[in-house]
């Protein structure tokens, strides 16, 4: 299961998705996720679908590969689901006892499902077409007026960065030492809760003892490399806007004033 998280991880390839600029995709990520808070019926999804489906398709990257990211997830939704069809109040279609599915939480249910699936997967195409380079170098543009008021505009990109690149590492090292644990008798598929609380132990020590390590070792390859921090710091690779860009933003802008339109239809 965890070999299916896809946040935080890069798919390589030479698309136009991929070569648009991070500050672009930023704001695109950013609009994206307005927009699906923004919709309070349920036809306007079929935009948001033929929009993602678009980037998708042009970013060149698997539909599996990025439709697995959603598997680890299933549980959150399966929740999510579940709270919104017994507890929501409303017109009963179903009742046994004091459980009962109203057409309301039923409603309410599909729409809050259809609204997490489109967010992962829409907020997961930022790193997947993005290197943790030009993410770092976006966010730090954008956020560089803050710089005037004192904000240490590149440290924290620069943090927000590595804790996104370590997600698929840590998760990595996780998948590891519990095969290692499970060659040593550890049991955690048990369906006695205690009994997997038990066993979470030997697998939190040793990751916590490795995310520190590597913590270290990263720290001292920064120092080994003189890194200093963003104060006079200069890029070999300057983020240029392109006409792509350009093409790109319009879109975006076409796209999130269609999904404002559609509250007032």
């Amino acid at each position: 299961m965890l070999k299916d998280i896809t946040i935080g991880q890069h798919y390589p390839a030479s698309s136009v998705i991929h070569r648009l600029d991070a500050r672009v995709k930023l704001i695109a990520t950013f609009v994206f996720m307005i927009s699906l808070f923004i919709i309070d019926k349920f036809w306007p999804y079929a935009i948001v679908l033929v929009f993602l489906a678009s980037i998708i398709k042009l970013s060149t990257i698997p539909s599996k590969f990025i439709l697995k990211g959603i598997k680890p997830l299933r549980w959150i939704i399966l929740f999510t689901f579940i709270i919104n069809i017994f507890f929501l109040p409303g017109d009963p279609i179903w009742s046994f006892g004091f459980i009962s599915i109203t057409a309301q939480g039923l409603e309410q249910a599909i729409f809050m499902a259809l609204r997490l699936v489109f967010l992962v997967v829409g907020t997961s195409m930022l790193t997947l077409t993005t290197t943790p380079m030009d993410l770092t170098d976006g966010i730090e543009r954008l956020l560089n007026p803050f710089n005037k008021v004192g904000l240490p505009v590149h440290e924290l990109a620069m943090m927000m960065t590595i804790a996104l690149r370590f997600i698929p590492t840590l998760l990595d090292e996780t998948d590891k030492i519990m095969k290692a644990q499970m060659s040593r008798g550890a049991d955690f598929e048990s369906k006695n809760i205690i009994s997997r609380a038990k066993n979470l132990v030997p697998l939190l020590v040793p990751l916590f003892v490795s995310a520190f390590r590597r913590a270290e070792e990263l720290s001292m390859a920064m120092e080994a490399r003189c890194y200093r921090g963003g104060y006079n710091r200069t890029k070999m690779k300057q983020a240029i806007v392109t006409k792509k860009d350009y093409i790109a933003s319009s879109i975006l802008v076409i796209y999130l004033v269609i999904i404002i339109v559609t509250r007032f239809i």
